[in-house]
């Protein structure tokens, strides 16, 4: 089976601009006759320009009120038929979201993450790991009714979907998946792995994180010594890096692991090589993309692309419309390109999560790579979580970026830290480099957070646990603010 889905998956990834210029069409077709492909004149478009011109691109909010129409029950608004759900999503400072997941979208998101690993085990021949217990961090299956429409979080609603073949190994349990308090849940979680051959784990790094730092507080030992078949860790979600070293010194040994890409609105790449970087962008699973330059995102008439038009090493935010119904939905995430045959890519970061409040534009990509540099300078640290702002009206002295950081172990010397974090800032990013010379900003200081500072944040908002996620950074101080309460 595996050997099978790899030689389909090389030819979509040899012919994948084609594929999209087909799909393309297909999904245009088929949604002419929806309430949204009427409003859109899809009956006269043939080709990618005729689709730009009709249809700008769209976030969530400018798409709303189909999403409301499609959430009262009504049919044919922006795909034929009512969805088979609606995915309910949120970030961290915005309200909740619905996404459809159609009959046709449906498979994008159960044989993606399938292929992902058979595609593992084609390379590496190694399929034991199917042998023993599946561990998923997921949010509650229990679904919920919006309307007629059953509604839920993704991982629950997928949940509903694993192959039966998997079934009998899957933990954890029904009743426990479905316990809505994470730390409950997780305790939950840990009594029922616990003695069991645990082989697979799969989920965000900081929560799965905090799973291994429970059953090593229970135990005594670490995860190789507690799960000694445990051979492959899935994860997507966040960049891996800041975790890895963290995450690997719990397990106590180097496994194999799989990156994902998976979305709300889409299963969007994998990790289809162990040594190779990036991940495969999965081109003919029902999604077309278009990418914009991150740099015209907010510009009137931004450049919009298609596959064939992209290039390596430029950050791009990611467009999509799909057989789920999303027409030029802006997904919010940006990426690069790292090859284009095949198209591989790596996860940069959100549009909406920089910072620029000095014109300087920081990414998420910039500040995470700027903290795996400094943790090889500075070996002695841990670091549990962080996030970054700006601080515009300090008290005293210029303007300066503030970064909140969790440390397990914190560095020896804080000042040679800090001095040594803010260079490698610099070096990812001119602009920034420009202001610190320029004396527009003084360099960067480290607030040091108590312990379970971000977990206690992320419950007091309540969206600790699951899929969610803490931002990286952000332009404004509403999370920064929350932050000092926790401040050591």
């Amino acid at each position: 089976m595996a050997r099978w889905v790899v030689k389909e998956q090389q030819s979509w990834t040899q012919n994948a601009i084609e594929n999209q210029e087909k799909l393309l069409v297909d999904l245009v077709t088929q949604a002419q006759r929806t309430n949204f492909g009427e409003q859109h004149d899809f009956k006269d478009i043939s080709n990618y320009d005729d689709f730009k011109t009709r249809v700008p691109i769209r976030d969530y909010e400018d798409l709303k009120p189909y999403f409301e129409e499609i959430r009262k029950g009504n049919a044919d608004v922006t795909w034929p038929g009512r969805p088979l759900y609606l995915s309910k999503t949120s970030g961290t400072t915005s309200g909740t979201k619905y996404i459809p997941i159609t009959r046709q979208s449906l498979p994008n998101h159960i044989i993606s993450a399938r292929n992902a690993l058979l595609n593992y085990v084609f390379e590496t021949g190694r399929s034991d790991f199917l042998d023993g217990n599946l561990i998923f961090l997921s949010g509650s299956p229990q679904l919920d009714h919006t309307g007629p429409i059953p509604t839920g979080r993704l991982s629950g609603i997928v949940n509903h979907h694993v192959p039966s073949y998997l079934r009998t190994n899957q933990k954890p349990s029904f009743e426990t998946n479905c316990i809505e308090d994470w730390e409950t849940k997780l305790e939950s979680i840990i009594d029922e792995t616990l003695g069991s051959r645990m082989s697979l784990i799969s989920g965000i790094p900081p929560w799965v994180q905090m799973y291994f730092d429970r059953i090593i507080e229970r135990t005594g030992k670490l995860i190789k010594d507690v799960f000694p078949s445990f051979s492959l860790l899935v994860y997507g979600g966040v960049n891996f890096s800041p975790y890895r070293k963290q995450l690997f010194d719990s397990i106590g040994k180097q496994i194999d692991s799989i990156e994902t890409y998976p979305a709300s609105e889409g299963f969007i790449a994998f990790q289809d090589k162990q040594e190779a970087e990036g991940l495969l962008l999965l081109t003919s699973s029902g999604i077309f993309y278009e990418f914009v330059p991150t740099d015209e995102f907010y510009d009137r008439e931004p450049q919009r692309l298609s596959l064939k038009e992209v290039k390596k090493g430029v950050n791009y935010a990611v467009v999509l419309s799909s057989n789920a119904g999303l027409w030029s939905y802006s997904l919010g995430d940006t990426i690069k390109f790292i090859s284009t045959d095949p198209h591989r890519i790596i996860v940069t970061g959100r549009i909406k999560h920089f910072i620029s409040a000095f014109g300087e534009h920081v990414i998420g990509e910039e500040v995470e790579n700027a903290i795996i540099e400094v943790e090889r300078e500075f070996p002695e640290i841990e670091l549990v979580e962080f996030t970054v702002a700006p601080l515009v009206t300090p008290d005293e002295g210029l303007p300066h970026h503030q970064w909140f950081i969790e440390f397990r172990r914190g560095p020896v010397n804080m000042v040679e830290f800090e001095k040594a974090l803010d260079l490698r800032l610099q070096e990812q990013n001119s602009y920034y480099f420009d202001l610190i010379s320029g004396n527009i900003l003084q360099t960067l200081e480290v607030v040091c957070l108590k312990e379970n500072a971000f977990r206690s944040f992320m419950k007091s908002k309540g969206k600790l646990g699951g899929q969610n996620k803490v931002p990286r950074l952000s332009n404004d101080r509403a999370i920064a603010d929350e932050l000092m309460k926790y401040r050591l």
